[in-house]
């Protein structure tokens, strides 16, 4: 089995695709292929939709990881270039697949993308089903996968104007991000947060959360212009 986690910098897809190049020419089948699904990744995180998908018409395996690798990476594709009717199949073999072969992080990730592709009716019921899954597994890596979900639920209850659900699913995703331990995401998690209390007309518990995460920012010399935005929202 292969595990892209380390090579990717999705902030810098251009840099990812060419190390996931690099590991596929060392690699065999079918790791090889599995490699190269996430070079197809990372030129459609570049907007290289073309070029992507020539690339994934060339590519056949039917091991179990690669086929589904195969099968996820083409619905996201589909999905990034606006053919989100299309990508949905794809997101729903590759769950079948990783579930028949117990690829348990592969299965939750599908599912999560089944969710995102679609209609809005469905959303939560997906999610909510995906997170149960991700909940009973026994790999660490699909478990993790708990703290995007909650945080997709969370945003589906905003759309919703149920913000007291969102901010419950936001709190247990801040839990999950602290769990997992990436600053980064875990002050995503905390804004998310922050956001919601001023959506419920909690302002001072908002400012709170926005100062701290301004404070923090600063020491660490960096910037974030949601922080900033909700600072001066929080202003008026």
């Amino acid at each position: 089995m292969i595990d892209p986690r380390p090579l990717w910098d999705f902030d810098d897809p251009a840099a990812s695709g060419e190390r996931f190049l690099a590991a596929a020419e060392r690699a065999d089948e079918p790791d090889k292929t599995a490699w190269l699904t996430q070079y197809v990744r990372a030129l459609g995180l570049q907007e290289k939709y073309d070029e992507a998908t020539k690339i994934l018409d060339r590519l056949h395996c039917d091991a179990p990881e690669a086929a589904t690798y195969l099968a996820l990476e083409r619905g996201r594709v589909l999905r990034s270039s606006g053919r989100v009717d299309e990508s949905r199949p794809h997101f729903e073999s590759a769950a079948a697949l990783a579930r028949a072969a117990g690829l348990e992080a592969l299965h939750v990730d599908a599912l999560h993308m089944v969710a995102l592709a679609a209609p809005e009716e469905e959303q939560l019921a997906l999610n909510e089903a995906a997170l149960a899954v991700a909940r009973a597994s026994t790999d660490q890596r699909a478990r993790d996968w708990d703290a995007s979900l909650l945080n997709n639920i969370g945003m589906t209850h905003t759309d919703a104007g149920d913000y007291q659900a969102a901010l419950s699913a936001f709190e247990q995703a801040l839990a999950a991000r602290e769990r997992i331990g990436d600053p980064a995401r875990i002050r995503v998690a905390r804004w998310m947060i922050g956001w919601t209390y001023r959506n419920l007309g909690r302002r001072e518990e908002a400012l709170e959360i926005q100062r701290a995460l301004k404070e923090e920012l600063d020491s660490l010399g960096d910037t974030d212009t949601y922080v900033d935005d909700e600072l001066a929202l929080l202003a008026d």
